[in-house]
């Protein structure tokens, strides 16, 4: 079951389907890597918490009884995710350039 869009999810879309729309690649094609898009926009929202939550460091206990540090394997992945959401982008050619004047009061 998908979760529920925020309004704020709804927002970025529809602002960056409108940009494509501009463009003329209002194509299926498009459309699916948009989509794309948006799941790493959750997934990256998902990564934050648990950031935010564990820290980027955390403490566990190993196999052995022992209190031992361990790195937060989603600050790694926020990396390739962003990566891969510019990566997105690029390929859509949207960019800050592309624009156009929208409500961004809390993007």
């Amino acid at each position: 079951m998908l979760a529920k869009k925020t309004a704020k999810e709804r927002r970025i879309e529809k602002a960056l389907r409108a940009q494509l729309a501009i463009k003329g690649a209002d194509l299926e094609h498009y459309s699916d890597l948009l989509s794309d898009y948006m799941d790493l926009w959750r997934t990256k929202n998902k990564l934050i918490l648990d950031i935010e939550k564990r820290g980027v460091n955390y403490q566990e206990v190993n196999s052995t009884g022992n209190k031992v540090w361990k790195n937060n394997s989603s600050v790694k992945e926020l990396v390739m995710v962003n990566r891969q959401m510019l990566a997105i982008l690029k390929e859509l050619k949207l960019s800050t350039d592309d624009a156009a004047g929208g409500e961004d009061d809390d993007l």
